[in-house]
């Protein structure tokens, strides 16, 4: 009976693992990565085809014009080591003042989503209005110009917000912070690789302190009281001032989108939570090296043919390696979890197993000086090259 009695737990955890909600957190968390990623780079092939075109068309002769979006921000080494402390303190005044500002946090939140949620739906709806726009933007005086297929999305998205705040049902919100996940991850770029090392280190720094340690201090789990912690419901809180009834003024609480929430279709009560700090952080890493994967094929394409058969570790991208880290480190952080039975800090998982084997890599490949500065810089390709 012995024997019997210690396969026990290993068999519960087992089980535990694949259940529905655990097995939902990793594959949209991977799948909304990977989309991200892709997104990102389509975008700055759009805008180099773009400053092609426009350069062509005005017969510009003199440097390169800038190619980056305006609506893209590149994080640099300065704002990369202050983040953590800035969500440091924007996480302290949300748990000392969430009651006093609860409708604003509700109302910000719904703002930020309803142009994320926009920009996921984007690709979408430009593919169904294609047959009939001629893609031409509109005139909206100061709010600016834009295409059918963008209003179209923004109305859509606008509809899931107006829901989710009347019903708050946690499928939209789950919604709403997949569109704040992909909108971050493809608008939001690392610049290099000691960029990236200094977010990810600073921010693992931040989760650990903020999980285990705060409690000490606040009397409480800080980290996990404001994800959990709902909010009042702005409708509600109108409804009831102007004396009307009804579904309008039974609006629930709203669970604000920064995390997604995955019921258990075996276990009715449990669910699998994960903050969507846990998803974009690796994510923008995982987007840099997708770019630097890019860039490097269309070096390898511009250089001259008749160079050495790559080794084994050259034909591994940089991307399918951290991408594999990330569900490592996630399967890691899932499974002490269930050991600890307490939340854990998913970052102090999810960095190492995504940042190490990058650097690991990337020193193998002889490409570690060049991520950690200028992984971008574009250098004149030799005419002749040695074999």
């Amino acid at each position: 009976m012995e024997p019997v009695q210690e396969n026990i737990p290993s068999a519960y955890l087992a089980y535990s693992m694949m259940d529905s909600s655990r097995v939902s957190t990793f594959v949209i968390s991977i799948m909304l990565i990977v989309y991200g990623s892709f997104r990102s780079l389509n975008l700055e092939q759009q805008n180099k085809e773009a400053a092609a075109e426009k350069e062509k068309d005005n017969n510009y002769s003199g440097p390169n014009p800038n190619t980056e979006n305006d609506n893209v921000q590149t994080i640099d080494t300065c704002q990369a080591m202050f983040l953590p402390i800035g969500a440091s303190i924007s996480l302290l005044i949300m748990f000392l003042f969430f009651d006093s500002l609860q409708m604003v946090f509700a109302v910000c939140t719904a703002i930020l989503a309803t142009v994320a949620f926009a920009f996921l739906l984007l690709p979408m709806c430009q593919y169904l209005v294609r047959p009939c726009s001629s893609g031409q933007k509109i005139s909206f005086g100061w709010c600016g110009r834009f295409t059918a297929a963008e209003i179209i999305a923004f109305c859509m998205s606008l509809c899931i917000v107006c829901i989710w705040v009347l019903t708050g049902h946690w499928l939209l919100m789950d919604a709403l912070g997949m569109g704040l996940c992909v909108s971050f991850i493809a608008l939001v770029r690392l610049p290099s690789l000691k960029v990236s090392t200094l977010l990810l280190v600073g921010l693992l720094l931040y989760d650990v302190f903020w999980v285990f340690f705060s409690s000490y201090i606040f009397s409480a789990n800080v980290m996990v009281k404001v994800a959990t912690r709902p909010a009042e419901n702005p409708v509600g809180v109108l409804a009831k001032k102007l004396h009307f009834t009804g579904l309008v003024r039974d609006a629930p609480k709203l669970s604000l989108p920064g995390k997604l929430v995955f019921p258990s279709m075996q276990n009715a009560g449990h669910f699998s939570m994960l903050g969507l700090g846990d998803i974009v952080m690796p994510g923008l890493l995982l987007c840099f090296v997708l770019r630097f994967d890019a860039y490097k094929r269309m070096q390898l394409n511009l250089a001259d043919s008749g160079l050495a058969a790559p080794t084994y570790h050259h034909k591994i991208s940089y991307f399918h390696c951290s991408l594999l880290g990330y569900f490592l480190g996630l399967l890691t952080a899932t499974v002490s979890s269930e050991v600890f039975r307490a939340a854990q800090p998913a970052l102090l998982y999810l960095v190492p197993f995504t940042l190490l084997p990058l650097l690991t890599m990337a020193y193998l490949k002889g490409d570690l000086r060049r991520m950690w500065h200028e992984p971008f810089l574009v250098l004149p390709t030799p005419k002749y090259q040695d074999v």
